[in-house]
């Protein structure tokens, strides 16, 4: 497929050299090629289990359990993964001065490990486990593990509080800092990057559209078909990785 799309990276690597400013935006399928599963494929954990709601994980105790179990297993599937040439090329335009930066529906961490310093995770980050009551954030990787060995939800080490993971959960709010960081950088984009993503999840998915109608050029590349395909400027459906790899290789040809 990949050959079929030549034509299509060699003009997105003349869009990426010509744009004053690009952001990119990338959901589960950037991290797929990284070995992590996509929560709701077909043999994601969504698919084996009900996810807990905010709501239930605040009021019910057995409803916590059940999150963080859900979360230990998850735990294993990304923390020992490694970021792939999809990343490490994001992170290489930033630090070029081409990329403005990433914002991203993904959970794990990936982005910074690849060396990706201006990052805004819409839906937080598995790799903290933040307190409600105090708001403490410790790293998740030792609590995960004190819940496997004890079989208990742990409690915070400061305040005795309740310990979720920092990240955005069913029925939650995303955090209007947040939110307002990711509209204002759409905003400025001559060029957005939408990569990896269904392009269903709300309200993510209108940041793209809102990069569409303030007049950015919009690139999807996804594996398989969005909402939007019929919005954006340019439509790849092929791997990640191998397409930026095929951009970056198309962007010392045609400089």
């Amino acid at each position: 497929m990949l050959q079929n799309r030549m034509h299509d990276t060699t003009e997105l690597a003349r869009w990426i050299l010509n744009a004053n400013t690009m952001v990119a935006f990338t959901g589960a399928g950037i991290s797929t090629e990284s070995g992590i599963p996509d929560f709701r494929s077909p043999g994601g954990i969504w698919a084996q289990s009900q996810p807990v709601y905010f709501d239930q994980f605040l009021t019910d105790a057995s409803a916590r359990y059940e999150y963080w179990r859900q979360k230990a297993i998850a735990h294993r599937d990304f923390f020992d993964s490694t970021p792939n040439v999809g990343h490490q090329l994001l992170a290489t335009w930033e630090q070029e001065g081409r990329l403005q930066g990433v914002i991203t529906q993904n959970i794990d961490g990936l982005h910074q490990l690849a060396g990706s310093e201006q990052v805004v995770e819409l839906h937080g980050t598995a790799r903290q486990i933040a307190c409600l009551d105090c708001e403490s954030r410790f790293g998740a990787a030792s609590l995960v593990e004190q819940f496997l060995a004890e079989d208990a939800v742990p409690a915070c080490p400061d305040c005795e509080g309740r310990l979720k993971h920092a990240t955005i959960s069913f029925g939650q709010a995303l955090d209007p800092r947040v939110m307002e960081m990711a509209t204002a950088w759409t905003q400025e984009a001559e060029l957005y990057l939408a990569m990896g993503s269904s392009l269903v999840v709300q309200p993510a998915a209108t940041l793209p559209q809102l990069a569409k109608q303030m007049g950015s050029k919009l690139v999807i590349i996804n594996r398989d078909a969005t909402p939007l395909d019929a919005l954006a400027d340019m439509v790849i459906h092929a791997p990640i990785g191998e397409t930026l790899r095929q951009v970056q290789k198309a962007m010392t040809r045609v400089t």
